[in-house]
Formats: structure tokens, C-alpha cells, sequence
């Protein structure tokens, strides 16, 4: 048997000289191999989680708030930016207020997408902060109506513009019509509107040299003009004229509402004036979305009765006028001012709908419940189609008691309110 060689501890491995002395000389120089210790349980199974990075400081994300409101982050900055929100109120606060925002920070809507869009936002905007200068409640319908007809012309391309409308009216014994462009239609807005312009010191759309008379000479001088604008470009000043008008009445003080605005062949008070032409202008946008295939729906119910009350109201002076026409029949007794006379009892139904009494015998005549002769009810909207001269008398569906004579003229009367 051979035992360790001499000089060799028991227990030690033996290697060649040279390896140890190898060894021995990377050790000195930092190069020796590291043994590795014993690993930990399981670290064989699946490496360690990384640590996760601490989130951006307050002030980055403050700064990212717009950029998150606009949906312009990151999915990263979105998360930590709504994960900072759950802890700082202040950061909440401000996000809630950059939303609402970025709600409003959106192109012109069409009317087919929200109708009544104007309508929501103008009674939001006033159920939360009542408005310095408030427009007169007079006034309110001709604000809604041109506001109504400026969303119809928003969309409209030129071909629009060009298309022929057929405007009605009543006449003495029958209907007239006149054919015109939807141009055409908004030149006679903004020349009739022209006469409340003038009644408040504004300038005349038509100039210095406007025609004398009423809304038809005004009109036909507007068609014939060669300096008329073309097509579209009619909007804007016919637009501006009707925010002027509004704007002015509103700064004008409780006092304007009876100025007297001429019409020609006849006057009417300034709040009366804009209730006519709030009428007027709901007539002929639905004349426009007739000839371009659009539905348009009848004015609020209150703004409806408003309406209806201006016709009634007029009535008795438009059988007076008849009578001296020769195209009504006589009254049947002389009736002082303010005593009793014959009555036809006028009820409108549906919306904007009421009663209302009629003087037959003369304007001045105090209408009397117990003088009462005939009763006629009208749905509310065929009642301002007959004042628009839409429709005839003879076609108009209603109900109807008592004295026929009564009924027939009266009937006639609200026909004859129309014009072009």
C-alpha cells in the first residue's frame, strides 16, 4: 500500500504545481473564481418580483390633469393621475373642473343630432346664475324663433339656399302665395325686421333710401335690389340684427315696451311687434323646412300662447277693418266704448292653448260672458296656420255653436291678420 506523500497534510487535495501556483495567482489578482453560497428556498422556481417605481411626485401630476381631462395621457400617467386623485382633494377638484370643461370644447352641433341642445343650456346656464340684464319675457319668443331658424340654415349648402319656397297669405275672399328662393325668405326677415330696427334708433338694413309703407313694399324693394346679398351671405346681417335687436331691448328698460312700431297701414306696441315677429319668423322657417324636407315642430307651449293671445287680441280691430271693406256683415246695435256687446267665445286647445272673448260689434266694446252668441274651438297650432293664411276658413277643423254669421266672420278676421 501506498500512503500521502510526505510534506502533504492529510485531507488535502492534491493538484500539480503548476495549478496551485495558477490559483494561488488569480486569487492574488481579484480574479479567483467566487463560490457561490447556499441559494434560498424556491429561487430555482421563478426569479425575484422587480421593485416597483414610486409614483410621480404631486406637482408632475398636478401638471398632467389638462393632459388627462383631454384623454391625451398615457395609460401609465392615466393610472397613477386617477390613482392621485382618490388622495388629493385639491387635484380632484381642479380634474372635475377641466372635465366639465373639455365638455363645452366641441365643434357646432347640427340640428339632427340635439334639437332642443340651445334650449337645455340657456335654462341650466339660468336655474344656476340669473342673468345680469335678463331679456324681456316679451321678447323671449322672437330670441327662441330666430334661434331656431339659424340652427335649420347652420347646415345649409348652396343648393339649399337656392331652393323655391312658396309663401301664403290671406287676402280679402282667397289665398295668395309668392314664389321665392329660401334667400328670398330671409331678405324678407331682415326687411321687416328692419321696421323694429328703426322704431329703436337702429340702422335700416334697407339704408337711408328704404322705401315708405309697410312690410310688403319694403320686401318687394329687397327682391328687386341688385345690391341685395347673394344666396348664404344673407344670414349674417339678418342673424346680427336679430342679437342687436334683443340686446337692445333688454338694456332699454321696462318703459320700451309700448313704443309704437309703424307697420304702414297699421302700428303695435314694441313687446306686440316682437311677439309678431316671433310669429312670423316660426311661419316662414317652417315654409324653409317644408321645401327642404325637414320636420320643425311648433314653438314651447308657453311662447305658443303668447302667440295665440296677440291674434286674439287683434281680432275685433281686423272685423272692424272688414266690416269697412264691406266684406263682413254690419254689427247689430251700436256699442259705447267699454259697455258689453255680442261675444264669441274662443277656446284653443293643446299646447299653448286658452280662452279668449271677442268683441263683435266694435273693438272698443268690453267682451261679456253673458252677451255671448257663438263658441268656437281651434287646436292651437291650426288657430296660427289660419292667422299665417295656411289655411283657408273653410278648411279649418272646428267646433263650433251659436251664431254662424259670428263664427264665419270672425273666422274670416283671423285669416285676414296674414301678409306677405
Amino acid at each position: 500500500m501506498t500512503g500521502p506523500s510526505e510534506g502533504t497534510p492529510e485531507g488535502t487535495p492534491e493538484g500539480t504545481p503548476g495549478e496551485a501556483h495558477d490559483a494561488a495567482h488569480e486569487y492574488a489578482a481579484g480574479r479567483a473564481p467566487r463560490i457561490p453560497g447556499p441559494r434560498p428556498a424556491g429561487d430555482d422556481l421563478e426569479p425575484p418580483e422587480p421593485v416597483p417605481a414610486p409614483p410621480p411626485p404631486h406637482r408632475v401630476l398636478k401638471s398632467l390633469l389638462g393632459a388627462w381631462a383631454l384623454a391625451a395621457c398615457s395609460a401609465e400617467e392615466t393610472q397613477a393621475v386617477e390613482d392621485h386623485l382618490t388622495e388629493c382633494a385639491p387635484c380632484a377638484e381642479e380634474a372635475l373642473r377641466l372635465r366639465d370643461a373639455v365638455g363645452l370644447l366641441h365643434p357646432e352641433e347640427t340640428l339632427d343630432l340635439k334639437p332642443l341642445l340651445r334650449s337645455r343650456v340657456l335654462e341650466d346656464c339660468l336655474g344656476r346664475r340669473p342673468a345680469r340684464i335678463p331679456v324681456p319675457v316679451w321678447a323671449g319668443p322672437y330670441d327662441t324663433e330666430t334661434a331656431r331658424l339659424d340652427a335649420l340654415l347652420r347646415d345649409f349648402g348652396e343648393a339649399e339656399w337656392d331652393t323655391p319656397v312658396r309663401l301664403k297669405w290671406f287676402q280679402e275672399e282667397r289665398r295668395r302665395t309668392r314664389r321665392t328662393t329660401v334667400s328670398g325668405v330671409i331678405g324678407h326677415l331682415l326687411t321687416v325686421d328692419g321696421l323694429v330696427a328703426t322704431a329703436l334708433g337702429l340702422d335700416d338694413p334697407l339704408g337711408p333710401h328704404a322705401p315708405p309703407g309697410g312690410p310688403a313694399g319694403r320686401t318687394e324693394h329687397f327682391w328687386s335690389s341688385d345690391a341685395r346679398p347673394g344666396t348664404g351671405a344673407v344670414r349674417d346681417p339678418w342673424r346680427e340684427q336679430g342679437h342687436t335687436l334683443v340686446r337692445t331691448v333688454s338694456f332699454a328698460g321696462r318703459g320700451a315696451a309700448e313704443l309704437a312700431v309703424d307697420y304702414g297701414p297699421f302700428a303695435l306696441p314694441l313687446a306686440d311687434a316682437f311677439l309678431e315677429r316671433a310669429f312670423e319668423c316660426w311661419v316662414h322657417a317652417s315654409d324653409i323646412a317644408e321645401a327642404v324636407d325637414y320636420p320643425y315642430g311648433p314653438p314651447s307651449g308657453p311662447h305658443l300662447h303668447r302667440m295665440i293671445d296677440l291674434a286674439a287680441r287683434l281680432l275685433p280691430t281686423a272685423l272692424a277693418g272688414r266690416r269697412r271693406s264691406g266684406l263682413a256683415a254690419p254689427p247689430r246695435g251700436l256699442v259705447a266704448a267699454g259697455a258689453p256687446g255680442r261675444t264669441l267665445h274662443l277656446e284653443i286647445e293643446g299646447a299653448g292653448g286658452g280662452s279668449w272673448d271677442i268683441a263683435l260689434d266694435s273693438p272698443a266694446a268690453k267682451p261679456s260672458r253673458e252677451h255671448t252668441v257663438a263658441e268656437v274651438a281651434l287646436d292651437g297650432v291650426e288657430f296660427c296656420q289660419l292667422a299665417a293664411g295656411h289655411i283657408s276658413p273653410q278648411d279649418a277643423a272646428v267646433g263650433q255653436t251659436g251664431d254662424r254669421e259670428a263664427i264665419r266672420d270672425v273666422l274670416f278676421s283671423a285669416a285676414s291678420l296674414s301678409r306677405l
